[in-house]
């Protein structure tokens, strides 16, 4: 039990690192260490008193402690050395000049190559050790459209894995949007040890192509990169090509979104992936087949099983296929997981010690964490440990009944070639207990997913029922074996021939397979949890997960309902939320009253298959759990306004809809140009123009236009900066105005109207000159201002002297790119605002005086009767 809760401890003290706003200096890291390893000498001193009640507690808080502290500092002095080898300030977005060397797997991009590289000499100094590289062809403009292979491959030469370039090359730290509940890019980039992007400018040097001195890492990715190539050759016109390279090497970056969208919707993600069932799976086929011809074999009149147990031999070979394969498929997080608990169980099997699951389980935790503290940051941990103890706690069941069973299907075995029905007798319990387990993990993980992504796949049971037995056994086999014969001179053919094999097997399963996905009830979205909720939702799984005979076990699953159900908290009459949403170098702005939202643009879009409306405005607002848009209002046409307007129309119904421009027209463009298309049952609502005057009430909040004025004649096509909607909400206790791209001229028009008054302010054109006119500003009063942009935006956006107007005229000025995603909640007792950055700080952020700008944000502001 100590062993055990000390592991357990150690994980922990991972995860509370991994979630501090800073590390803990020297000296504290240095007593903490001193406190693990004296907590458990404490129960040795106290032997004597054993027979004391609280003697097991004792013993049991000193592990519980002795663990947590060697974790925390464990994972403090790792993540002190990443932080250290940083990005020197004076070398932010400047060019240096660099060697380095090809480490990671090259991915395709739309007009290049995108790799991680090692620095091994740098000018100026203070180039981290290790980088991303982009890399794109010469001569393209600025939102050129995507190469063809055959263009990028007469305009680039593909690097491979071990070379070493000379280059010039931009550098800056990874930065990515922030946003409540959604995805963390600046965290995954440390994770991976990226601690500076790099942009390659002019041509780059090729200086070696294979040093004697690479790393094995780097001849691994090698060699990966060569089998990417073969199986990319031979499935050139394969519908699900890049999924057989997935299966094969772990690589996902070729599979096509729509695709996804289809993997998600029916639950069968984790068997795109190198997943553990993969690789246990293989690793039982190896040994199988070993412990088969190892018996069979002699030597010198001997048999081989009786020098060397089968059983052994059958061990050590899973343990080199399972090894290898992880390897060759990018050692991740799920497959060190596997790898560990299967090294842990044969380990034990060869050594022949007692092991319990929970200590499998626990070492190989362990075991991850202490190569990878930040393996703790990815989702697929928590999921994959998640399932396996559910696996774990639904196997255990009686010896007795296990028994009987047992003997009863050997009978059943003897005799069933006499009759079909015994056929049935004998598989038919195993296929119902397989479909328990299903159900049972399904159930199980929902709350983590409510938590991590907030949609649960409804149709994942059946659809795994279905993709398991074929993935698992048939195609992932074919799509491995396959890739060792292309290492193998005289064996290309058979493998072409294979991995189309298990093309075609994994393509005829994926016709029911997208019935499935297409449903629209296939993934029931779910609001993010809250902590109390998601708490009862996990003692609800451990209480339906305890053994035969504990009372109300089904009352477990009951407990999960609230949490799957629930939505946050709702607003009252008169109060409204506004978050300004962290969409990168575009604008979505979220307005709740409450019973209903509005959404304020759509965000930008990233690329032909891309946009800020799928990635972060519908999974925003997803997890804030509205499943309708009462009104969408899109200010004007501009690419980074109305990007994301088709993934959100795709995503969720929209009761009203206003625009500067023919949406319907810009829509059917949208489709002409290849950006996707619109089911006809997801069409926008009463479309109108917003024009001066055009309002609606809701909950006690008025919304109202402001600019601009009505239409002359049939003027349906505007939608330039000047004429943006400009949408004032007056609640019952602030007001905010909701700018889009106007001018100082329409600033004025406001003014002159007097429209210029809130509190809140959406700084009009992402804080350009042009815009935050100096009579303007004065004269709003705004408490806060928000500027959405993207960090290094090429627009230099916001424009320094438009900051500091507005910090003069008295106002908290915030900026996506430093703060994240920005939230006001307007009440009674004042109006309180809040950033990501801020509430959920983490310690490989910026410090706190360069991002916030020097300006420590203000928390809350009184009311003002007057507004």
């Amino acid at each position: 039990m100590g062993v055990r809760v000390w592991m357990l401890a150690f994980v922990m003290g991972c995860c509370v690192l991994q979630r501090l706003p800073q590390l803990p200096d020297a000296v504290w890291r240095h007593m903490a260490l001193a406190a693990a390893v004296l907590c458990p000498a404490v129960p040795w001193l106290l032997t004597r008193w054993r027979a004391w009640r609280g003697y097991r507690l004792l013993a049991a808080g000193c592990m519980l402690a002795s663990g947590g502290l060697l974790g925390l500092t464990w994972a403090a002095w790792q993540a002190q050395w990443r932080l250290e080898d940083r990005l020197a300030a004076g070398n932010v977005d400047e060019v240096s000049r660099v060697v380095m060397r090809v480490a990671g797997l090259p991915q395709r991009t739309e007009r290049g190559w995108r790799f991680e590289a090692d620095i091994l000499e740098a000018r100026p100094a203070g180039v981290p050790g290790h980088i991303q590289v982009s890399w794109q062809a010469p001569g393209l403009a600025y939102g050129a459209a995507a190469l063809s292979e055959a263009a990028l491959a007469a305009r680039l030469p593909e690097p491979v894995p071990g070379q070493v370039w000379r280059a010039a090359m931009v550098l800056r730290p990874p930065a990515g949007t922030r946003n409540p509940f959604l995805f963390d890019y600046e965290g995954l980039m440390f994770a991976r040890g990226v601690r500076a992007l790099g942009s390659v400018r002019g041509t780059p040097v090729r200086l070696d192509d294979y040093p004697v001195e690479t790393p094995l890492a780097v001849d691994i990715e090698r060699l990966r990169q060569y089998l990417r190539g073969q199986m990319q050759r031979d499935l050139a016109q394969a519908r699900y090509g890049p999924v057989m390279v997935a299966l094969a090497l772990g690589d996902q970056a070729g599979v096509d979104a729509q695709d996804w969208r289809i993997f998600n919707g029916s639950g069968i993600t984790h068997l795109v992936s190198i997943s553990g069932s993969h690789v246990t799976l293989l690793a039982g086929m190896a040994a199988w087949l070993a412990m088969r011809l190892w018996r069979r074999g002699r030597w010198r009149g001997r048999g081989l099983a009786e020098r060397w147990p089968a059983q052994q031999v059958g061990a050590l070979v899973a343990l080199a296929l399972a090894g290898a394969y992880c390897l060759l498929a990018g050692w991740g997080v799920p497959a060190r997981r596997t790898f560990f608990m299967l090294a842990v169980t044969l380990g034990a099997l060869l050594l022949r010690l007692p092991l319990s699951g929970a200590h499998v389980l626990g070492l190989a935790a362990l075991a991850v964490v202490v190569l990878d503290p930040w393996a703790v940051l990815a989702a697929g941990f928590w999921l994959s440990f998640a399932a396996v103890m559910v696996l774990m706690a639904c196997v255990a069941a009686p010896r007795d009944r296990r028994d009987r069973h047992d003997k009863g299907r050997g009978v059943v075995q003897q005799r069933w070639q006499q009759h079909w029905q015994q056929l049935w007798q004998r598989y038919w319990p195993a296929a119902r207990g397989a479909a328990a387990l299903q159900w049972a993990v399904t159930l199980a993980l929902m709350p983590a997913l409510a938590l991590l992504f907030q949609q649960l796949p409804l149709l994942s049971p059946l659809a795994n029922a279905l993709a398991i037995p074929v993935v698992g056994v048939v195609v992932t086999p074919l799509v491995v074996l396959s890739a060792v014969c292309y290492l193998v001179p005289g064996l290309a053919g058979a493998a072409s021939y294979g991995v189309l094999a298990a093309h075609a097997v994994f393509e005829a399963m994926m016709w029911p397979i997208q019935a499935m996905g297409r449903q629209s009830w296939a993934l029931l979205n779910v609001a993010a949890p809250a902590s109390g909720w998601l708490l009862l939702a996990f003692f609800g799984v451990w209480w339906a997960l305890r053994p035969p005979g504990w009372p109300l076990r089904f009352a477990g699953w009951l407990l999960m309902l609230p949490a799957l159900g629930g939505a946050h908290a709702r607003l009252a009459q008169g109060e409204w939320r506004i978050s300004a949403i962290d969409v990168g170098q575009g604008s979505a702005i979220l307005v709740e009253t409450a019973s209903g939202a509005t959404l304020f643009d759509t965000g930008v879009r990233y690329g032909p298959q891309a946009d800020a409306g799928e990635r972060i405005v519908w999974p925003y607002i997803r997890a804030q759990g509205w499943r309708q848009l009462e009104e969408l209002v899109v200010s004007h046409a501009d690419i980074d306004h109305a990007g994301g307007v088709l993934s959100v129309l795709g995503a969720l119904p929209v009761r009203r809809s206003y625009a500067s421009f023919d949406l319907q027209a810009f829509l059917r463009r949208e489709a002409r140009l290849g950006r996707g298309t619109l089911d006809p049952a997801r069409q926008p609502g009463a479309f109108s123009l917003c024009a001066e005057g055009q309002g609606w009430q809701r909950d006690g909040v008025s919304f109202r236009f402001a600019h601009p004025p009505p239409p002359a004649g049939m003027a349906w096509w505007r939608g330039g900066n000047a004429d943006s909607c400009v949408l004032k909400i007056t609640g019952a206790y602030h007001t905010a105005l909701l700018t889009g791209d106007i001018g100082a001229a329409q600033e004025r028009q406001l003014l002159e109207k007097g429209e210029a008054a809130a509190d809140w302010v959406a700084a009009a054109h992402h804080g350009s000159a042009t815009s935050s006119d100096a009579a303007f500003v004065r004269a709003s009063g705004a408490r806060h201002v928000v500027a959405q942009m993207g960090a290094w935006n090429r627009y230099r956006h916001p424009h320094p002297a438009v900051a500091q107007r507005w910090r003069e005229a008295g106002a908290m000025f915030w900026r996506s790119d430093q703060h994240g995603a920005v939230v006001a909640h307007s009440r009674a007792d004042g109006l309180s605002v809040q950033a990501e950055r801020q509430a959920a700080r983490r310690y490989w952020q910026e410090p706190a005086a360069a991002a916030f700008d020097g300006h420590a944000p203000a928390r809350a502001v009184p009311a003002d009767p007057a507004r």
